[in-house]
């Protein structure tokens, strides 16, 4: 039976009220945020807008998944618009008295401090709205350079060991995750049919990897027993995935599998709200004295709202609607141009174009393992908390996106935010990116490897959107493109130096 133990924070208060003058911890260093919290209370109410899971279980429960669908992405939507205040929990008891910090303070390390939060945060908090950040050309797009994020992964508290993020955009997310979610099918499945072969016949076999058009270099299987078989596999030559072989579209780095692992990080370390998933119920992780700060049905509306966020459109694609003045012969030659030169020189091969989803349809938990929990970080089971893929939200990208429905010419309907089909059924995805990691030279090379992929080694960054979403690469060092090309290198010079 599915458990509905969140609270929206007006309950917690009301309770904790009545139970205690002191409010909603017991800390020492939480006291005094407690005692003003009180007197904020009786003046001011908490500005989110929460959903419990139940809600969203109940209605795909009962055949109702449209609806489940669309209140999952209405509440998301208020979500990432809403400014916080302390009585939502924003924030975190940074020290000093601080609740946010653009500056990472590993100094700060007293009980319920900055470097003591849980769990360990390496930045922020840092703003009190998702679009605080994610506002360029519009809400849920990139950030301009003052939205830079400062991050101290190793707690250093050494200026040269902080690395500097600039804020992506998020429009396409879903189409991203499907992908992934099927280029790791692809991957998995070739190491399988390898372990079966050596299993058969007790020979070395090796495998070229590769989805979609994507080469992930190559793995060999050797069988060490037979009976049970059991196996070695050598994944030395793996290139651009981990040798879980888990593509990983989300993050500077490839860090993140799926969106809602994505969400739930950036609500702890950029806004400082807890969700309980990710820290337990009644816990205060972070020494604000407010605990459940974010609902189970929370994260999946984020979720779902992001995922369901629309592409990016071109601008010959619009020109051919009749959405905007028409251009000129020299500006689609000049258009057509870019196309060929982009090609000639080598960039397409790693900003591949358009890649394709067999099945458009998300689900939110996914069906696939690798891109759900099977246990929440605050030890739940996801199951238990109605988040379970037997009753999954779900929608198609190439239909179902609430954004950007245009009327056209001859007054044509047009969902210009979903996807592209092709005449098999499959969503077009036209990211310009090969969802893979690859070593781009010592001069985009940090001074830590944060995650063990290599300092100087990035994902592809998807180019859709780059026309509106300046500045670029991962610390906004590039304000145009041309800037952003000649800081290539490494397995980018040939591209490069071909510019």
């Amino acid at each position: 039976m599915m458990k509905q133990q969140c609270r929206t924070f007006s309950y917690w208060l009301q309770l904790s009220l009545i139970a205690t003058p002191l409010g909603f911890t017991t800390s020492a260093l939480a006291a005094e945020f407690d005692d003003s919290i009180e007197v904020i209370a009786e003046n001011h109410l908490p500005q989110a807008e929460h959903i419990e899971q139940a809600e969203l279980f109940d209605l795909v429960a009962a055949g109702r998944n449209e609806q489940a669908f669309e209140l999952a992405f209405e509440v998301g939507d208020e979500l990432f618009e809403t400014t916080f205040n302390v009585l939502d929990g924003i924030g975190a008891q940074v020290g000093d008295g601080q609740l946010f910090t653009r500056v990472p303070r590993a100094d700060l390390n007293a009980e319920g401090e900055w470097a003591t939060h849980i769990p360990a945060r390496a930045t922020g908090p840092n703003a009190q709205a998702c679009n605080a950040c994610h506002n360029q050309p519009s809400d849920d797009g990139a950030g301009a350079v003052n939205s830079n994020v400062h991050r101290d992964p190793l707690h250093s508290g050494t200026m040269g060991a902080f690395i500097t993020r600039n804020t992506p955009h998020l429009f396409g997310l879903g189409g991203k995750q499907r992908l992934a979610e099927e280029m790791t099918d692809d991957l998995q499945q070739q190491q399988d049919l390898a372990i079966d072969a050596a299993c058969q016949d007790g020979a070395e076999h090796t495998v070229e990897l590769s989805s979609k058009g994507v080469s992930f270099g190559m793995l060999s299987v050797s069988r060490l027993s037979s009976n049970p078989c059991e196996v070695a596999i050598d994944t030395g030559q793996v290139a651009g995935v981990d040798a879980d072989l888990v593509i990983k579209p989300l993050q500077w780095k490839g860090k993140d599998a799926f969106i809602r692992k994505f969400n739930r990080e950036a609500s702890h370390n950029e806004l400082g709200l807890q969700a309980v998933e990710l820290v337990g119920y009644g816990v205060d992780g972070d020494g604000d004295g407010i605990v459940d700060e974010m609902t189970v049905g929370d994260q999946t509306a984020l979720m779902i709202y992001l995922a369901a966020q629309p592409r990016p459109v071109s601008t010959l694609e619009l020109d051919n609607l009749g959405l905007i003045p028409s251009l000129t012969q020299p500006e689609r030659q000049q258009i057509r141009d870019g196309e060929e030169i982009f090609e000639r020189t080598g960039c397409a091969a790693c900003h591949v174009p358009v890649l394709t989803v067999n099945d458009p349809v998300l689900y939110e938990p996914s069906r696939n393992i690798n891109y759900r929990d099977e246990l929440f970080p605050g030890g739940q089971d996801p199951r238990a908390e109605g988040v379970d893929p037997s009753f999954a939200v779900s929608f198609d990208l190439t239909r179902d996106q609430p954004d950007n429905i245009i009327s056209s010419r001859g007054n044509r309907t047009r969902r210009l935010g979903s996807f592209e089909r092709d005449r098999q059924g499959r969503a077009l995805i036209r990211l310009y990116s090969d969802l893979k990691r690859h070593d781009m030279g010592a001069a985009l090379a940090e001074n830590i490897d944060e995650i063990g992929t290599g300092a100087a080694t990035w994902l592809t960054k998807p180019l859709w959107g780059v026309g509106s979403t300046a500045p670029y690469l991962h610390d906004g060092r590039a304000t145009t493109l041309t800037g952003a090309i000649l800081a290539h290198g490494g397995e980018a010079a040939t591209a490069q130096q071909a510019f």
